[in-house]
């Protein structure tokens, strides 16, 4: 039986990580067994794409680059750690997927869906997420609780205007596909973010 692929999105700061640590956390302490990974990253290859993508030096990176990386990282991380464990029965967690290319480069960077769809095919056939937890606040209020931009990440501070096309991205992903992403209001505590996290995933029968 295959196993369950979760994956986590949201505006840059909006607090994933640390959601996720307390996801570990939690799954840990109930004895459920996951593998988790990320994006871009997860195998070696893809990190060392993830580090062309981030690095501040790389502005002049054009859009239909930066998308067409962030599809091949995908890609590898999908063929060499997604698809054989969730073939293996195994329950997935990613920090990002294909939902943010939709909403950073089909929306924000005006690159299309279409576009993105195509060149995500290979992702798009094999290893769909079956929920994706969507933590929804704005970009206002994340770079004000995160205490502003990372200065050296490329995406962090592509401006106010490229981070509120994402947002709205994500907002239309979600009302397109309900059955699928959970929007999680992640404007009250850290604790409070969690127990809505585990309420829905529990909802979803995932745990």
């Amino acid at each position: 039986m295959k196993g369950k692929f979760v994956t986590f999105e949201g505006c840059e700061g909006v607090g994933k990580s640390r959601q996720i640590k307390l996801l570990e956390e939690y799954l840990s302490e109930n004895g459920v067994k996951y593998f988790l990974t990320r994006e871009p990253g997860g195998t070696d290859v893809s990190e060392q794409i993830r580090k062309i993508l981030l690095d501040g030096k790389n502005a002049e990176m054009t859009d239909r680059c930066e998308a067409l990386l962030y599809a091949a990282s995908r890609a590898q991380v999908v063929s060499e750690t997604i698809l054989p464990r969730l073939n293996a029965g195994e329950l997935v967690f990613c920090d990002r997927f294909v939902d943010s290319s939709f909403a950073y480069q089909g929306k924000a960077r005006n690159l299309g869906y279409k576009f993105i769809e195509e060149i995500n095919s290979f992702v798009l056939e094999c290893c769909m997420p079956d929920v994706t937890i969507f933590l929804d606040l704005s970009p206002e209020q994340a770079f004000l609780r995160k205490g502003g931009a990372d200065m050296t990440d490329r995406l962090e501070t592509s401006g106010t205007d490229f981070h509120r096309a994402v947002y709205k991205g994500y907002l239309e992903l979600a009302e397109k596909y309900k059955d699928r992403i959970v929007k999680i209001d992640a404007s009250g505590s850290k604790a409070e973010t969690h127990a809505k996290i585990i309420a829905a995933l529990k909802e979803k029968g995932v745990i």
